[in-house]
């Protein structure tokens, strides 16, 4: 098993994985890209531990059955036409989507996590590789449209709206729409670039910015990732990072996924 510069060893995977989950490997990858935004600069190495990461978006009825049951937080899309079953559910704030990740015995990733389950460990720009963004691998904004040309229903038909989630093939360790569909909060404060991050980004399982504090003097913004169908393709990247405040307002149509720890997987797997 891979071994950190600190002296950390990798864990290995649980012996059984949760059903809606996937295992991913602890050990280096290569985080950020010195030809991409400014704010994704400088490329480096950086060291996570096994952790795992759920295979798809949260959907629009998983989060309206949390909200049924009286834990999570009242949210709904905006958008007319965004309330399909298997759609991702998007209009979350930060805080929402920390709330369902908890009440599920789970946690929002780290951004260092996020972008090895979206990237591997070599640095690819893509889940599928290095090969160049189309409606066949990802949903987003291409030459036919926003999300690649289906247009929602009722009123600005053109906005178009995400895709079920899996409706385009799992990139690497399985993961779906890891870019575009939806864009997908993280844990971390944001910070203008990794340099300018400094100590926090670095290391074995960097939390950015303050460590993952409740508050941060340094920003009032977190992070989503990914792109959407909304957006072009040079934001439905594996290294393009987006800010915004964790209230969500001014609003937006985010998303999430959620990890989790060897322990909270493995408990998981023991209350089914």
């Amino acid at each position: 098993m891979p071994v950190a510069p600190d002296g950390t060893p990798a864990l290995p995977c649980n012996a059984v994985a949760p059903a809606d989950m996937v295992c991913i490997p602890g050990g280096p990858f290569v985080r950020g890209s010195d030809q991409g935004p400014d704010n994704a600069r400088p490329q480096s190495t950086v060291w996570a531990q096994t952790f795992y990461m759920d295979l798809h978006e949260v959907t629009y009825s998983q989060y309206e059955a949390c909200e049924k049951d009286g834990g999570c937080n009242a949210a709904r899309p905006r958008y007319t036409d965004y309330d399909h079953p298997n759609m991702p559910m998007t209009g979350v704030s930060w805080f929402d989507a920390v709330k369902y990740c908890e009440l599920n015995g789970k946690r929002l990733p780290t951004e260092a996590q996020w972008e090895k389950a979206a990237r591997g460990t070599e640095g690819a720009l893509y889940p599928w590789g290095d090969e160049p963004i189309t409606c066949e691998r990802a949903i987003y904004r291409d030459k036919s449209g926003r999300g690649c040309g289906l247009e929602k229903q009722f009123s600005k038909p053109e906005t178009g709206r995400p895709w079920d989630v899996g409706s385009r093939p799992a990139g690497v360790f399985g993961l779906f729409d890891m870019v575009g569909n939806s864009w997908e909060w993280v844990d971390d404060w944001y910070s203008k670039s990794y340099a300018h991050c400094g100590e926090a980004c670095i290391g074995v399982d960097p939390r950015g910015p303050c460590g993952g504090e409740p508050t941060c003097a340094t920003t009032r913004n977190k992070v989503v990732r990914g792109g959407s169908w909304y957006w072009e393709d040079e934001k439905a990247t594996g290294v393009y990072r987006r800010a915004h405040v964790p209230n969500n307002e001014p609003f937006h149509h985010f998303g999430f996924r959620c990890a989790a720890t060897l322990e909270q997987a493995q408990a998981r797997v023991a209350a089914k």
